[in-house]
């Protein structure tokens, strides 16, 4: 029975256990588990042996089940797969992959790419779009928007340019007439003065000349006034139609205006009776100051008269818009006047320095101009006349009338650039103050490309006429 328990197998391995296995009572415990053990592991470089000290043949060991949830090599699951994790697991989820996501995941979001490159530079990561600009309109001589001052002087020179008959052609016929009547006037003051030339001249004459010679600048500058303020008036209307590209002849500028002339006399009168008021006060406070003070009356005369200028500067830059607002609005003078004040508050600077600026220009130009072009006819003039001892008014009249007409034709042209500096300066106004470039826009479109009537500014936007200002 011992031998039968306690036996050998036919190989020759000594053991208690039968197939190779591990058991019974005998034999040697440690050394059937190390023979029941395959030999897998070792130290790198030495060969696995058996129980008899042979080298034994390693088997590699068996491989896990392959299942679709796990890595290869065993290395634990996978975690699990859905579209807000990077492939394979590693590191943090991606976000969502929408039109807001980078490509690949990495790093935050951006909003969706528009029109633009599609890339960084250097094949970077792609570049938000920035903003796009949009130039505002221009349909006419000015863009619609609030304007600067190149602008300005600019959008006035082109409508001058593209409507010569209704703005060089009226400012030239009406300074015409103001150089014809100062010419006529002039030729009686100068017949006058030949009473003068007597050896022994009465007071009755002189006083007759003094007086002829004051009646005739009285109104040779009532006339230049009242041509000035009708040909800014008039003017207004083809400047605000070369805005919305409208062109505008000679007939037309007269037929479109025509209706609101009695108004803009009514508003040069209303002006003419406050400066006149104004004069008079002043020079009744001088009077009474002389008589007061005497020889102190100065440190109430001077400063009297420093303020009243300044006052009379600062009146005119408020109501400078005034007659573009009565011909485009279809106000009347009281009105135009409190809407001109309400459009220059808080632009008064501006206004007096484009104003002042364009008065500068103008003044230079002509006189550059016109003052060589007066000497030389003056010269030719004078060379081909008669000389006498006593020069006849007949005579002087030829050089008069040279140097007059040489005046009003480079006066009538400034008048013109500044009638349009004036009125592109209202409708810049009220681009800031009303949104008036909606309602050019629009007119713009109601005009279309064919000739029409239409003269921006007095229709359902902004300011209501006859509404307050």
């Amino acid at each position: 029975m011992s031998d039968q328990v306690k036996g050998q197998p036919d190989d020759g391995t000594p053991g208690g256990a039968q197939g190779g296995v591990p058991g019974g009572h005998g034999g040697d415990d440690a050394s059937a588990r190390r023979a029941a053990v395959p030999a897998e592991w070792q130290s790198p470089g030495t060969e696995a042996q058996d129980t008899q000290g042979r080298p034994a043949q390693s088997w590699p060991s068996p491989a896990p089940p392959q299942d679709p949830s796990t890595r290869p090599g065993g290395w634990g699951p996978y975690p699990p797969q859905n579209p807000g994790v990077q492939p394979g697991g590693w590191g943090n989820p991606y976000p969502p992959q929408g039109p807001g996501a980078q490509p690949g995941g990495w790093g935050q979001g951006y909003p969706p790419r528009g029109p633009g490159p599609t890339t960084g530079p250097y094949g970077g990561r792609p570049l938000p779009p920035g903003p796009l600009y949009q130039a505002p309109p221009k349909p006419g001589v000015i863009p619609l928007r609030p304007l600067g001052l190149g602008e300005i002087l600019d959008g006035a020179f082109q409508a001058c340019r593209k409507n010569p008959l209704a703005t060089f052609g009226i400012a030239i016929l009406l300074q015409a007439v103001v150089a014809l009547v100062t010419v006529l006037l002039l030729g009686n003051v100068l017949s006058s003065f030949e009473a003068l030339e007597a050896e022994n001249p009465t007071p009755d004459s002189i006083i007759a000349a003094a007086a002829g010679f004051g009646v005739v600048a009285t109104v040779s500058g009532v006339v230049s006034a009242a041509a000035l303020l009708v040909l800014q008036g008039i003017l207004v209307v083809p400047i605000a139609r070369a805005v919305i590209n409208q062109r505008t002849s000679f007939g037309q500028a007269w037929r479109l205006a025509r209706r609101r002339i009695l108004p803009l006399l009514g508003f040069g009168l209303l002006s003419f009776a406050a400066g006149l008021v104004g004069l008079v006060l002043v020079v009744g406070i001088s009077a009474l100051a002389v008589l007061g003070l005497e020889e102190y009356s100065a440190l109430v005369i001077v400063p009297l008269v420093l303020g009243a200028v300044a006052l009379l500067v600062w009146v005119s830059i408020k109501v400078v818009v005034a007659p573009a607002t009565l011909m485009l609005e279809g106000t009347g003078p009281w009105t135009s006047i409190k809407r001109s004040w309400a459009l220059t508050r808080g632009n008064w600077w501006r206004t007096f320095g484009i104003v002042l600026l364009t008065s500068i220009i103008v003044s230079i130009i002509a006189s550059v101009i016109s003052a060589p072009l007066t000497f030389a006819v003056s010269l030719i003039v004078g060379f081909g006349s008669t000389t006498s001892a006593t020069p006849d008014v007949l005579d002087s009249l030829p050089v008069l009338l040279a140097t007059q007409a040489i005046t009003a034709l480079f006066s009538a042209i400034g008048y013109a650039f500044q009638a349009g500096v004036t009125s592109l300066l209202y409708v810049d106004l009220r681009i800031r103050r009303e949104g008036f470039d909606v309602v050019l826009m629009r007119e713009h479109e109601r005009a279309g490309s064919g000739p029409s009537d239409i003269v921006p500014g007095g229709t359902s936007f902004g300011h209501q006429p006859g509404a307050p200002a």
